[in-house]
């Protein structure tokens, strides 16, 4: 992957788990459930991406 794809996701990725944390403060009865399903996903995800890619870079 070119550095700026990896650039492109860490802010995606950071932008997630930024939205996770709001949405995990709130009292339980008023989180969208389904919102943090989907974010959880998609944020370990983009995370599974950037460390595999981080360590292909280490071995080149």
């Amino acid at each position: 992957m070119s550095q700026g794809v990896i650039f492109v996701l860490v802010v995606a990725s950071t932008f997630i788990w930024v939205t996770v944390s709001r949405e995990a403060v709130k009292p339980t009865k008023e989180i969208n459930w389904w919102k943090m399903t989907t974010l959880l996903s998609a944020g370990s995800l983009s995370a599974l991406v950037i460390t595999v890619s981080l360590f292909q870079r280490l071995s080149l």
